[in-house]
């Protein structure tokens, strides 16, 4: 049972001293008073990770969104954020060698087969967003590539991720190959790319008449007005789903999972749409 306060009284004239007393010790202090601290990404206070750090392992067709959310982190929260780009199978290799805190391929599959290993936590995997492949050509299309058939055209140039690098070369392999023109696609093909960046610059630069890249790279400066994309039908395509996750690896979980959180958070969708990708429902 908590005991009642009591209150106590004083004279009129020692109680004014003593009011006196408190005025004058807090003119020092007058305006010196901290603000409460602002809110940032993923509901953590402003520098709350100051000083600490944490490497990303993202694919390289992520770089335009995942360069302006690392930003917004880093801003809002004080951490470091180390990011190593490149294909998912090479971004894999680099989260099996215990060097990354969040794995963000481009494909589910590479993830699948971290959680199969144990390389990261299970239950922090979240889906972020769609991955879309589309045929890409020159402005002016000047092969008149019309849809996945014509690749297989004799004398048409291509470029293609190399199926054992980045997850667009493992998709348009299964693309090609459901269409029934994958020997036909390697005949034509003249160089094997170890990223889907390379593969804009191939059809930028009109060396080849066609690839096949991700549909939201068209919003990426390099290409704006310099390629056309050619949609194919959702039933001839594999739309795929880009996941992260924290790393069993990380020596700071608090961090990695405040990132993890962000980026595949509703903070985070304006910045993915920009881009030009659609984020899964959250």
């Amino acid at each position: 049972m908590k005991k009642a306060c009591k209150k106590k009284t004083c004279s009129k004239g020692l109680c004014m001293f003593l009011l006196l007393l408190i005025m004058i010790s807090m003119l020092p202090i007058s305006g010196c008073i901290e603000k409460e601290p602002s809110v940032s990404v993923s509901g953590e206070s402003k520098n709350a990770f100051e000083g600490r750090q944490i490497t990303v392992c993202a694919g390289a067709g992520l770089i335009k969104p995942m360069n302006e959310l690392i930003g917004n982190f880093e801003n809002e929260t004080g951490a470091k954020v180390q990011v190593r780009y490149g294909g998912s199978a090479e971004i894999f290799g680099t989260l099996a060698s215990k060097e990354c805190d969040i794995f963000i391929p481009g494909d589910y599959y590479y993830t699948e087969q971290a959680m199969n290993r144990h390389y990261v936590f299970n239950e922090s995997v979240k889906n972020v967003t769609f991955h879309v492949p589309a045929i890409a050509v020159p402005k002016g299309n000047p092969a008149n590539v019309t849809g996945i058939k014509d690749l297989a055209k004799p004398g048409t140039k291509l470029a293609l991720g190399d199926p054992k690098g980045p997850a667009i070369g493992k998709v348009s392999e299964i693309i090609c190959s459901q269409a029934g023109i994958l020997p036909e696609i390697k005949n034509n093909t003249i160089v094997w790319t170890a990223t889907v960046n390379q593969l804009l610059i191939y059809v930028v630069s009109g060396e080849v008449d066609a690839t096949i890249i991700w549909e939201d790279m068209a919003n990426w400066g390099e290409a704006n007005g310099k390629i056309q994309l050619i949609p194919i039908p959702e039933e001839k395509n594999e739309i795929k789903t880009i996941p992260t996750a924290v790393s069993v690896y990380t020596e700071d979980p608090e961090l990695a999972e405040a990132f993890n959180a962000y980026i595949s958070g509703e903070e985070a969708t304006e910045t993915w749409e920009k881009w030009g990708f659609e984020p899964c429902a959250l």
